[in-house]
């Protein structure tokens, strides 16, 4: 494994440089994702009751194979292990990338090294407290007199974390927006005037979040809402890529004139 070095912005790397670092810091996330795993998986018990919690007290998750269990267990030791690597992952995405930005566009990537994970634990901590509940109770409810309801422990946990997870990773839509409006695809006009197809497309991601009826959809769709608003703030705040270049031009032009 490759060491890393500081890369500043004016470093030029040759190909096989990008990727001896991209290497690296993809090994450093495997290292990391299989140490916390194991840890997981040693305190799986502890975190089986958390992802029970949601469940009516009277209902247990049955297993329906010699090594169901098992592969449950791993499977929610993982997924545990994917929300807390989380983090680190978005550091090194940072890492890697921020060379190619310039001291100015450094300065508003920062903040959003934590502000990453901060909306990623925010939308999963939503989804856990607020989407599961909710929709478990419709679905586990919904004629429930004329079923003898089983849950499988499989089904459950992928159920569990698909939802989990899809909340965490829509709560960085504002980031993504931002992103976005600094390199020029759209800009806060575009997306004040589009508003209604914004709506339209959150209302079809809510539908498409796992085993989602009606009610959770709605109750999904309101944060996602306003997330989009402040994503359009962010994107006035931080400005456009033609704002930045206009002011550089204007500066410039402005110290031709003293030196005149």
């Amino acid at each position: 494994m490759g060491k890393i070095k500081p890369i500043s912005h004016e470093d030029e790397l040759s190909l096989i440089e990008h990727l001896d670092e991209l290497r690296t810091r993809l090994i450093i996330l495997l290292l990391a994702f299989l140490v916390v795993g194991g840890l997981c998986f040693w305190q799986n018990n502890a975190i089986l009751e958390i992802v029970n919690a949601p469940l009516p007290p009277e209902m247990i998750p049955a297993t329906f194979g010699v090594s169901e269990a098992f592969m449950s267990t791993l499977t929610v030791s993982l997924y545990a292990a994917l929300i807390i690597v989380s983090p680190l992952l978005v550091y090194e995405i940072y890492a890697f990338v921020v060379p190619a930005f310039s001291e100015q566009e450094k300065r508003v990537a920062r903040p959003l090294v934590v502000v990453a994970p901060l909306l990623f634990i925010a939308g999963s901590a939503f989804g856990y407290f607020v989407v599961l509940p909710a929709a478990l109770s419709f679905l586990l409810g919904f004629n429930d007199e004329e079923f003898n309801m089983l849950l499988r422990a499989r089904d459950y946990y992928s159920f569990f974390g698909m939802t989990v997870l899809s909340m965490g990773a829509l709560f960085e839509m504002p980031l993504a927006i931002l992103v976005a409006a600094r390199l020029g695809f759209v800009t806060p006009h575009q997306l004040r005037t589009n508003r209604r197809y914004a709506v339209l497309i959150i209302a079809v991601v809510a539908m498409l979040l796992p085993g989602t009826d009606p009610i959770t959809m709605l109750i999904s769709m309101v944060p996602l809402l306003v997330l989009f608003e402040a994503s359009i703030w962010l994107a006035v705040w931080f400005g456009s890529p033609s704002d930045a270049i206009s002011q550089s031009a204007d500066l410039a032009k402005s110290s031709e004139a003293a030196k005149a």
